[in-house]
């Protein structure tokens, strides 16, 4: 086995289930994951390892996607912006996740969320980074990402008890 094929087995799960997350559509998520791969086995001797490989794997998902999302015109500059940031799965929050209309009204949230939160908020929940991760994306430390990833999970959960009322 190459060390490609490696890094393909290793990572393709996180990959794939980040842009599953990202885009709610199983279709999608494969058709983005298989052109990730594509695209970092064409760059692989161009990564500096400055970050870690999975980061840097989902960090050419998303762009993937995004690209995606731009080429079908299917959603406005504003909307992509929005949906660059998602949560971490705690306690009261995972519970909500588990059901689908609950993580449908997360989205619509995060649309009115703002940078750096709901990036932050993305990659600890979906892609499952821990906060050093985080920090390194962002060229920050550890505290910053979980200050963040707290204060955006804390905008969610407001916002989505005013959508309650």
């Amino acid at each position: 086995m190459t060390d490609f094929e490696k890094l393909y087995h290793t990572y393709f799960r996180d990959v794939y289930l980040y842009i599953r997350r990202l885009s709610g559509d199983e279709y999608i998520a494969e058709e983005i994951t298989s052109e990730t791969f594509f695209k970092a086995m064409h760059s692989i001797d161009s990564f500096r390892g400055e970050c870690d490989v999975r980061v840097w794997l989902c960090q050419i998902a998303k762009n993937c996607y995004y690209t995606h999302i731009k080429k079908a015109g299917r959603v406005q500059k504003s909307d992509l912006d929005a949906l660059q940031n998602f949560p971490d799965p705690s306690p009261g929050l995972a519970e909500q996740l588990i059901r689908t209309e609950e993580v449908q009204r997360i989205q619509k949230v995060l649309h009115g969320i703002s940078e750096p939160y709901k990036e932050v908020f993305m990659w600890r929940v979906f892609a499952q980074l821990s906060f050093k991760q985080i920090g390194s994306i962002f060229g920050k430390n550890e505290n910053w990402a979980c200050v963040t990833y707290h204060r955006a999970r804390k905008m969610i959960i407001l916002r989505l008890e005013e959508m309650e009322r």
